[in-house]
């Protein structure tokens, strides 16, 4: 057994892109800000903040949150901020330090907890070190903070932060004769910059004071009060790191979540020396391809860098099967706390991945919410938020009266959470498929004497099932979940021979909590 957070196991996330989601009057902002309501360009700041966020916080609270997971809030000259200039401050438009702490002592009021996004593969051409690199060259203390090309070591040439439009066909050039995309940058730049981006230098964190300086970072946001991290690009970052930080931030916080981006199953680094869990896109993209159906949007799919070659259209044994791969991959303790994520601000938004089809996104969340690990919405797909890649997956949260159709996917939304909360069988409990017939799925989450079956019907027609369910007689009550309500459409009853006949309505679900 792995030393996993009970917290976590018990959490409901919900992903936030500070720009995005709320701006607060009491945030001056140090000049004009693209228009609210238009859609996102790569670059324009919409204005969002962190005391936006503590004014929304009780919404969050009625909705089931118990923890946030923001995106980058150091100071950066970008609208995500992973290009950090200042990872000891928090960016003065989304409020500076004043701003996280009224955040974290709130959500810490209300129950929540606050993960934040540290990005220590590389920062932004704004960062100290760098900066100095570029002023001084050579004779810099900081050099081997980075990787720099030879010429740059031997004071022949400064680096070029700023290359027009040659340096990048230059580069392109090189990584079409074979030259990877950090040599490729050295050679072209005078620094290794992440896949090759000007504005993100690398950082070599196996130099000791720059190691030290990323550690202490870490450890000093968790003395501030946060309750974790969400590690940008980890496996880009090798040479023990990993297991020193793990090491450094238990020892501030011992409660502290470590989550790290890896969108591919790598068991390796769930062994208890490194992460607590991954995001995980590989479930994200079975559960996709099965809620999806005949929806899904492969032209969306296919433009994306992952999902292009992960999601495949599953029936209900396909991601049973796939359910049962990744789980016998690690600890279960490690698969309890998994970050189950259905989107985020690297992906399209969930409903526009099933070509707008809110049915879909409704079964792709009754499964994110009733399987083990940590449920994360990401904001605004309680409403059925649409967005096609970055930058339209990061549109403003749209504040005002709901439609009544965004009303009906919140109320769906909140109902799941509330489930959840009110389940321990659902939260840590055993999980077995007791079904899987075309289209639909059964499964059973159990835990002591408390037990719930869980249907998908991922079809074009009803599905009628049969459950054998050994040692989970007694009364079976559909539980409303939303508009999804009990009726003869959406039943489940004993049949004399004991077993469980259910019965569920095209492209949906329901849940059946069982009791003797």
């Amino acid at each position: 057994m792995i030393d996993t957070h009970a917290w976590v196991r018990d959490a409901v996330f919900y992903q936030i892109f500070p720009d995005r989601f709320a701006s607060s009057d009491r945030v001056a902002k140090p000049g004009p800000m693209e228009p609210w309501d238009l859609p996102p360009t790569t670059h324009g700041l919409k204005g969002g903040d962190l005391l936006g966020i503590v004014e929304h916080l009780d919404e969050l609270k009625d909705l089931g949150v118990t923890a946030l997971y923001m995106t980058p809030v150091f100071a950066s000259a970008s609208n995500h901020r992973y290009h950090t200039d200042d990872y000891l401050t928090v960016d003065p438009i989304l409020g500076g330090d004043a701003a996280l702490r009224e955040l974290i002592d709130e959500a810490h009021r209300r129950g929540m907890r606050v993960v934040l996004d540290g990005v220590f593969n590389h920062s932004g051409r704004g960062f100290w070190p760098f900066h100095h690199v570029a002023e001084v060259g050579a004779q810099s203390p900081y050099r081997d903070w980075l990787y720099l090309d030879p010429e740059v070591l031997d004071g022949r040439r400064m680096l070029r932060p700023f290359p027009g439009p040659e340096a990048a066909e230059e580069q392109r050039r090189l990584q079409a004769e074979g030259i990877g995309a950090g040599a490729a940058s050295r050679r072209v730049l005078g620094y290794e910059a992440w896949w090759g981006l000007p504005a993100l230098p690398k950082l070599n964190t196996n130099h000791p004071a720059a190691r030290e300086y990323l550690l202490g970072v870490a450890e000093h946001w968790l003395r501030f009060g946060i309750d974790g991290w969400r590690l940008d690009v980890a496996e880009e970052i090798d040479g023990g790191y990993w297991e020193e930080f793990r090491a450094r931030c238990r020892a501030v916080n011992p409660e502290a979540y470590l989550v790290a981006e890896i969108w591919h199953p790598k068991p390796d680094w769930l062994d208890g020396r490194h992460f607590d869990a991954l995001m995980n896109y590989p479930l994200a993209e079975a559960i996709m391809g099965f809620a999806g159906g005949r929806s899904l949007d492969w032209r969306v799919i296919h433009e994306h860098h992952e999902y292009g070659r992960s999601i495949v259209t599953r029936d209900g044994a396909s991601l049973a099967a796939e359910i049962d791969r990744l789980a016998a991959l690690v600890d279960p303790s490690v698969t309890a706390v998994q970050l189950n994520l259905l989107g985020s601000h690297d992906a399209p938004r969930l409903r526009t991945v099933m070509g707008g089809d809110t049915a879909a996104v409704r079964l792709a969340m009754l499964l994110q919410f009733t399987l083990p690990g940590a449920p994360c919405i990401y904001y605004g797909d309680e409403l059925a938020m649409e967005g096609h890649q970055d930058p339209d997956c990061r549109r403003s949260f749209p504040h005002g009266p709901l439609s009544e159709d965004q009303a009906a996917m919140r109320a769906f939304v909140r109902d799941l959470a509330s489930l959840r909360h009110g389940s321990r069988a659902l939260r840590d409990g055993e999980l077995r498929c007791v079904a899987a017939q075309g289209p639909a799925i059964a499964l059973l989450r159990s835990h002591g004497g408390e037990a719930f079956v869980v249907v998908a019907n991922a079809g074009e027609e009803a599905s009628a099932l049969d459950l054998e369910l050994a040692g989970h007689g007694g009364t079976a009550t559909v539980l409303p979940i939303g508009d999804w309500r009990p009726g003869a459409d959406r039943a489940a009853a004993w049949d004399d021979g004991g077993h469980l006949a259910v019965r569920v309505p095209a492209r949906s679900g329901l849940v059946v909590r069982l009791e003797h």
